[in-house]
């Protein structure tokens, strides 16, 4: 009881609009993760759209969503206000939903756009307006951003659910209209608790009135453009993903000559360090992102669905990832926590080439289950499960550490710039993640599972291994990347909370 109640207490003593950013937490990540999950099914059932130009929007809309966040991150608190910029994403995301229910081909595009330029935009404006409820020393914000991010698993998890019940009756046009009502809700919930949620501290909040309203129209003039450029993105998706991969290198050879410019060795060797991190980083999303791509398509044509009678959709698969993140969150927490106590050194580098060397086995164990397929090529879906836990565990131990990284690793005047190229990284694992799903099918115009486990067994073992081989590359580079990073015997991510990689995440 006495639990209970300080749980109580402490959720009492949150300031004032903590609690409403948390319910809009959950009814706004809706929407998206729908998207996420259903999107290449969609295209490809319900619209007949080729499965290579599904994986191929579906990267660009996985990479411009990422990339977008940076720029959420600089207009949120400058041109708008982030409660505004919020609520205009919300409404875009609104108006995407309603588009996307008309159930065409020509309203998937700018559906599709719409929906982009809110949840690109939204998300930094969300953790923008959590951390600066909280002052600088207030070791409240991490457990505030723990409950968001159990809220935005809670989010997922029903999305993911919802999905695969209308999937399964192909009525796509009440699945994305259900997910228009969370964006609502959130709208609502955000315009109720409007003073709540005002901007301490930004650009935006010093200026004079009259400055706020020209700011506001030239933010808003940028945000009806927006939609415009991302629909042209998506109808020419090939090209859109040659210029992610662009931007990709480019970044590349900009982080390596940032670095060459920098005044002492330590910081030169800390970007270099960065560098090499953040190759590793799009190894491991390109595999991690086929999820809502190949492997989802592999999940509806070759594995066993059917249990007592009921068909598995697909997309609840996808839950047990988010499933493994919740549990999988605080045990690894207290395993890292115990290792610590005992004097066992659990470092950057090694926390990569785990992650790494997770993820590959995750694919490298799916060609011996479609070895194991019956005699109609259906796989047993216990390999799928197995996969997704690795695949989960390799998260846990990548991505929240990789924005924490970055505070230790940047120097303040470069930590935006960083945690862009950081957060785009992302983006062009998607995009890598789309050429290596077409891959799965190239030259198979039936979608027998007799005919096309071949082609799925041969690029997962491709990735597998080669992910595997990159964790023991990186491995090896272990003890070289800790010097670059003077990474001290006291774990620095011990000392980062989860507030502070927050607040540099989106609001710097």
């Amino acid at each position: 009881m006495s639990i209970l109640g300080s749980k109580r207490d402490l959720w009492n003593s949150m300031p004032q609009g903590t609690v409403a950013l948390f319910f809009i937490q959950v009814v706004a990540t809706l929407g998206f993760s729908v998207l996420y999950s259903t999107l290449v099914l969609y295209m490809e059932g319900k619209l007949g759209i080729g499965v290579s130009t599904a994986n191929s929007i579906m990267g660009v809309f996985i990479a411009f969503n990422f990339a977008l966040h940076l720029l959420g991150g600089y207009w949120g608190g400058r041109l708008l206000s982030n409660r505004a910029l919020f609520c205009v994403g919300m409404a875009t995301q609104f108006v995407g939903c309603l588009l996307l229910s008309v159930g065409n081909t020509t309203f998937l595009y700018y559906g599709l756009a719409a929906f982009l330029t809110g949840s690109g935009l939204n998300v930094t404006c969300l953790n923008c307006m959590l951390t600066q409820r909280f002052g600088p020393n207030d070791t409240r914000r991490e457990t505030a951003f723990l409950w968001n991010y159990a809220g935005m698993n809670i989010g997922f998890f029903v999305g993911f659910s919802l999905s695969g019940f209308f999937q399964i009756s192909q009525n796509y046009e009440r699945l994305f209209l259900l997910s228009s009502l969370g964006n609502l809700i959130a709208l609502i919930i955000c315009l109720y608790c409007w003073q709540q949620l005002a901007d301490k501290d930004t650009q935006y909040a010093k200026k004079t009135k009259e400055e706020q309203k020209k700011s506001n129209w030239i933010g808003i003039g940028f945000i009806l453009l927006l939609p415009f450029f991302l629909s042209q993105m998506l109808h020419y998706a090939d090209w859109a993903n040659k210029l992610v991969l662009v931007i990709g290198l480019t970044m590349l050879v900009l982080i390596l000559h940032i670095a060459s410019l920098q005044d002492t060795k330590e910081a030169k060797d800390k970007i270099r360090a960065f560098a090499v991190l953040m190759v590793v980083s799009t190894i491991f999303w390109m595999l991690y992102q086929i999820g809502p791509m190949g492997l989802t398509v592999f999940i509806d044509n070759n594995v066993q669905r059917e249990y007592s009678g009921w068909i598995i959709p697909p997309q609840w698969f996808q839950n047990i990832n988010t499933v493994s993140i919740v549990i999988g969150g605080p045990i690894l927490g207290i395993i890292l926590h115990r290792m610590r106590n005992k004097g066992v050194q659990v470092n950057i580098p090694t926390q990569f080439a785990l992650a790494l060397l997770f993820i590959g086995v995750a694919f490298a164990i799916l060609p011996i289950g479609i070895a194991y397929a019956n005699d109609q090529g259906m796989v047993n879906p216990t390999w799928i499960l197995a996969s997704y836990i690795l695949q989960s565990i390799g998260e846990l131990l990548i991505s929240p550490i990789g924005y924490a990284m970055i505070g230790y690793l940047a120097p303040p005047s470069l930590q935006g710039i960083m945690m862009g190229m950081w957060m785009l990284n992302t983006g062009v694992g998607a995009t890598l993640s789309s050429y290596s799903s077409n891959l799965m099918i190239t030259g198979q115009s039936d979608m027998s599972p007799l005919l096309t486990n071949s082609g799925y067994s041969h690029v997962f073992l491709i990735l597998g291994l080669f992910a595997i081989a990159s964790s023991l590359v990186l491995y090896l580079l272990v003890p070289h990347l800790r010097k670059l990073i003077k990474e001290t015997k006291t774990n620095l991510l011990s000392d980062i909370n989860l507030g502070t990689t927050e607040r540099v995440a989106v609001c710097e």
